[in-house]
């Protein structure tokens, strides 16, 4: 820029007062700007090249210290202990509660007999057979075994979470943090045994440990293999079939429990007048019939299981001797129970032969349901995102219909998978009420798990089939 116009003052030059004093500002003038493009336009470019750099002296700036980080793991033992133990207090304490509140308005104990009591009721939700002067209790009630198994879950998400192997993957730290788990829980059921064994009750601590153990390692897998992500890992890599499969399975046991839970619920509503009657027949005021209530309501699943055996054909057994199935109802003296206020007073008949079809319509839609499954179309990625050859696929392309060895054989396989579920929630379901008669209590494991099979793998391939026959792959749209 051009400052011809302009002179600097120089060294001792002021304002006439012989000192520095303040000029006033003069404005330098525009200029135009093509002006100033043209000046530097004019000036030389100067390159610095790797020479000059070298004869710089190079200055190192200490990098700050960062603290370290915290883990955020925990050691296995103490966080699977406290996990457990959190999970062993919130399914013994409502137990015990119930029970002591109503052993306080009856005035039949204090804390200590209520505390037993619920101890008993813990051990009992556990399969843990006790013993006592009628001989030994071993039915326990499904309603406080869901919610153990529930709580025991997360105590293994918890336990696998805290050791910092969350979203990992990996299989053997969900497998150490459930092993973790069921040993704790063994030792806390096995202390609970050694506690209520006594006169008049009689426990196997022995036995107590192992099934401790078994439910809570079992139980906080599940959990743990959620929380590692080891469940998503496990399943991406069995075989398409075999996934599926175990998917429909599971689908067609649920729906068929579903459906008798509602025949269960319906046949205890049509009889009302006659559980309200065995209720006031107690006569043991509002805390002893709440009592009661609440106990029905914890051997609900059972009866939901046994109505699942009932429609399924096997039926169930109240006492030995005794069958309960649609074209049979043989039973002996009862005890007084409002849930057993809605056992039917004989066969069916014509109706039985309605019911026996509600699992096969169950099989059918689960099976309608595999094929859409396998029809649907898959969210598609785009670019880049999607990985392997099919990057190239357009993302609104039709899905190809599944080949008929795989819908079929999912669905064949979806048998097995029903009947071994209706099998072991048959066998959970069932156990001796005391000694003689009533020792044998519930459905045989083992026919329900042979029908539920064959009706299921044989009602599920018809409706995949169907489904695969009349039904074209829908397409995004």
């Amino acid at each position: 820029m051009d400052f011809s116009g302009f002179s600097l003052p120089s060294e001792g030059q002021g304002d006439g007062s012989g000192t520095d004093g303040a000029r006033p500002t003069e404005p330098l003038p525009r200029r135009p700007r093509a002006a100033m493009v043209a000046d530097v336009s004019h000036r030389e470019t100067v390159r610095i090249g790797p020479d000059d750099l070298s004869r710089r002296e190079t200055v190192a700036l200490p990098s700050p210290r960062r603290p370290p980080e915290p883990s955020g793991r925990a050691p296995l033992l103490v966080a699977a202990g406290f996990a457990t133990l959190w999970a062993a207090l919130l399914t013994y304490v409502p137990v015990a509660a119930v029970i002591g509140l109503a052993r306080s308005f009856e005035g039949a104990g204090g804390l200590g007999g209520a505390a037993g009591a619920g101890m008993a009721g813990w051990l009992l939700g556990h399969r843990v057979p006790i013993g006592t002067a009628i001989g030994p209790l071993g039915l326990a009630p499904l309603l406080l075994t869901l919610l153990i198994v529930w709580r025991l879950s997360r105590a293994g998400l918890h336990a696998s979470r805290a050791t910092g192997a969350r979203r990992t993957g990996s299989g053997r730290a969900a497998l150490r943090a459930a092993t973790a788990v069921g040993l704790w829980y063994a030792f806390f059921g096995t202390l609970a045994a050694a506690m209520l064994d006594g006169p008049g009750t009689s426990v196997s601590a022995f036995r107590a440990g192992m099934h401790f153990f078994v439910l809570g390692t079992v139980a906080a897998l599940a959990g743990a293999a959620r929380g590692t992500d080891a469940a998503v890992v496990l399943g991406r890599r069995l075989p398409r079939m075999l996934r599926h499969g175990v998917r429909t399975g599971v689908v067609a046991a649920l729906a068929i429990l579903a459906a008798g839970a509602a025949c269960a619920g319906l046949s205890i509503a049509l009889g009302g007048g006659q559980a309200a009657d065995t209720v006031a027949a107690y006569r043991t005021g509002v805390a002893g019939q709440a009592g009661i209530t609440l106990v029905s309501l914890a051997y609900g699943p059972n009866a939901a299981v046994w109505a699942a055996a009932y429609l399924l054909g096997p039926g169930f057994a109240l006492g030995t001797g005794s069958a309960v199935r649609l074209t049979e109802v043989t039973v002996g003296p009862l005890p007084a129970l409002p849930l057993l206020a809605g056992l039917p007073d004989g066969p069916m008949g014509a109706a039985g032969t309605a019911l026996l079809a509600v699992p096969v319509v169950t099989g059918l839609v689960a099976g309608w349901l595999l094929t859409r499954r396998l029809m649907r179309p898959r969210p598609a990625r785009s670019g880049a995102d999607r990985p392997g050859p099919d990057r190239s696929r357009p993302a609104d392309s039709p899905v190809p219909q599944p080949g008929w060895s795989l819908v079929l054989g999912s669905a064949l396989l979806a048998g097995p998978v029903a009947g071994v579920v209706l099998g072991g929630l048959a066998w959970a379901s069932g156990g001796p009420l005391g000694a003689g008669r009533i020792s044998q209590v519930g459905p045989v494991p083992w026919q329900v798990a042979l029908v539920a099979t064959l009706v299921v793998a044989v009602s599920a391939t018809i409706g995949a089939a169907l489904g695969r026959a009349f039904r074209a792959a829908p397409r995004l749209r």
